[in-house]
């Protein structure tokens, strides 16, 4: 990385502008993930962060979808990445949630971006890429952020489980936050982390304990956890210092931390020692 772009990293992590309860996959459980029903839902519950998937279709359009195959969350079948971006386009992405939102289609990428920005919302993109594809979904991923984000004072945070996109990502968007995600953070990832110039690590929540997040703080890494259901267990996470919760629950989530939808700017701290005012913090610009 260049020196200007080192310096974006460290201003990130130093400065942390997202906010610390990010709607999973749109609106978790309340609405058909990965869609932009599940993105204006999750916005109606005053969420202003939002975690989501992007692979490409055959032809390589940039989508939001999780999995490989079509069948669980579409009337399609086969794989993703066999159909092309006019079959995808033509399926029903929300009957299989609820009646309520049948015929919500497919959304590409772009769509997605252009209604965050419209609505100063902020993302956690997630490149999932199909198996063998893992260069150029991470390529193009990263390569469509910075076109889209290049005139955004908050830029998304780019997160994968491949090392292999992350890489990709990182060569083409050197300076944007990145985030390695895995099942169960320990000092074993910190050589990777470094390599790739991450912000931030993400693990299972049932991995996860203050010396744990303690660790990868005093490194200078923040540490983000998924999908956390459970109120308690949110409590305690951010007792422990926690940076950022992905949740399923987002109404329950809403109603019992207001403050933690919030942007905030919050500065790396470490366990426990410091009371955040939330409420008085003031938003950056998205």
């Amino acid at each position: 990385m260049s020196n200007a772009e080192k310096s974006m990293v460290k201003d990130v992590v130093k400065n942390w502008p997202y906010p610390t309860l990010f709607a999973h996959r749109g609106a978790g459980n309340s609405a058909p993930e990965n869609t932009l029903a599940a993105i204006k839902l999750g916005a109606a519950h005053q969420y202003c962060g939002f975690e989501f998937d992007v692979k490409l279709s055959q032809e390589g359009v940039a989508i939001l979808m999780h999995d490989d195959k079509l069948e669980r969350t579409t009337n399609g079948h086969g794989a993703v990445a066999a159909a092309t971006i006019a079959e995808l386009e033509k399926l029903d992405a929300g009957s299989w949630h609820s009646a309520a939102f049948a015929g919500e289609k497919i959304p590409r990428f772009s769509a997605v971006t252009k209604y965050l920005h419209g609505h100063g919302l902020m993302a956690n993109v997630e490149i999932k890429p199909c198996f063998g594809r893992e260069i150029e979904t991470g390529k193009q991923v990263a390569e469509m952020c910075v076109e889209s984000w290049q005139d955004r004072h908050v830029k998304p945070l780019i997160s994968s489980f491949s090392e292999i996109a992350l890489e990709a990502a990182h060569k083409v968007a050197g300076g944007y936050p990145l985030g390695l995600l895995v099942t169960t953070p320990c000092e074993d990832h910190l050589p990777t982390l470094e390599a790739l110039g991450c912000v931030s690590i993400h693990g299972h929540h049932e991995s996860l304990d203050a010396d744990t997040i303690r660790f990868f703080h005093d490194h200078g890494y923040r540490v983000l956890t998924y999908t956390v259901n459970d109120i308690d267990r949110v409590t305690q996470l951010l007792a422990w210092g926690v940076d950022g919760i992905f949740t399923d629950e987002i109404d329950k989530m809403a109603k019992r931390f207001p403050a933690c939808l919030l942007p905030t700017g919050k500065p790396m701290m470490n366990e426990q020692t410091n009371e955040m005012n939330w409420a008085n913090a003031v938003p950056p610009m998205p």
